[in-house]
């Protein structure tokens, strides 16, 4: 592999909330300013994709509203050049979709960036990926598609937290720092990532499947005592689940972690809670439920409140 990768053509592969919000940025930077040898291109779907080929991606946060217009925008890998950078921004659901989509595309150099929720993402994209570089990966940012070609920032200060590719140690990252530089892209570099990608995933699982086994936002299950213990407890099993894999949480993480809900909006609901609500059965349970339920058989961690609570939300989500 080649130490000095050069980047030149940006793929966002799933342009929605995550994909939408740095994919705007880039292309508005990219926009206004010729001197930058960056193309960017966009892979969307449907009436989101058609507004996008209209009139670019707008993004509207409390700071201003942008609007960026891509290279080029469309729902086939096969239209566009090969990328030297791609962020995966799908739901866990549609990633390996998206993994045989962009294999095609990638080469020795390729660097793959996924931003989507999940403690064990590099592992599900590496096993079907033998070459390119992926950066393991979490992002901080609330996020939603507010309408087509719009997207909406509700919070987050959109950081990205990514680190070394176990495959590839050595990999200098330079380049992919250059370019957040360059968009104006909050980020950090970790040595190891892992702690960081952990530290979310127990916070998101746990409110996740708080939220929809309680049927309440995250402000209701943070001002509930039943079901603030029932999230601390799926923390616990998370945090058990880590360190069996040699991955260190911060200390107090758990209390950290339960006390930053309290500060979310009352009314806030998960990613998971609304796709339960919008699609039924297609939804990120597996990536919460079925993650932890996997890897505590595997590590021989018990995961009892965590089945519990999965196996009451399928048995619900079943009987419709």
């Amino acid at each position: 592999m080649n130490k000095t990768n050069k980047i030149h053509n940006i793929c966002i592969y799933g342009t929605g909330g995550i994909g939408g919000y740095f994919g705007a940025k880039i292309a508005h930077t990219c926009n206004h300013d010729q001197t930058l040898a960056y193309d960017c291109f966009f892979v969307a779907r449907g009436d989101h994709l058609q507004a996008i080929r209209q009139k670019g991606i707008t993004l509207i946060s409390e700071e201003k509203t942008i609007t960026g217009v891509p290279a080029a925008a469309t729902d086939h890998m096969d239209d566009l050049p090969d990328p030297d950078l791609i962020f995966v921004c799908v739901k866990s659901y549609d990633l390996d979709g998206a993994v045989k989509a962009i294999v095609p595309k990638i080469h020795e150099n390729t660097i793959i960036l996924p931003l989507l929720n999940g403690a064990d993402i590099y592992e599900r994209i590496r096993k079907n990926v033998a070459t390119g570089v992926i950066l393991p990966a979490c992002v901080y940012v609330g996020t939603h598609i507010q309408g087509p070609g719009v997207i909406f920032q509700s919070g987050g200060d959109g950081k990205i937290l990514f680190g070394a590719d176990p495959k590839y140690e050595s990999f200098d990252p330079q380049p992919v720092t250059d370019f957040f530089d360059a968009m104006q892209i909050n980020y950090q570099w970790r040595t190891d990532p892992y702690p960081d990608i952990w530290s979310k995933y127990l916070f998101i699982a746990a409110f996740a499947l708080a939220t929809v086994f309680f049927n309440k936002t995250i402000g209701e299950v943070a001002a509930d005592p039943k079901a603030t213990q029932t999230a601390r407890e799926i923390m616990k099993e998370i945090q058990a689940i880590a360190t069996a894999k040699g991955v260190e949480l911060p200390e107090h993480i758990i209390t950290k972690q339960l006390a930053m809900a309290a500060q979310f909006p009352y009314d806030t609901k998960t990613s998971y809670q609304r796709d339960v609500a919008s699609k039924g059965r297609v939804n990120e349970g597996d990536l919460y439920g079925g993650t932890i339920l996997r890897q505590g058989a595997e590590l021989g961690v018990s995961t009892p409140v965590t089945r519990s609570v999965y196996s009451a939300i399928q048995d619900r989500l079943s009987a419709k």
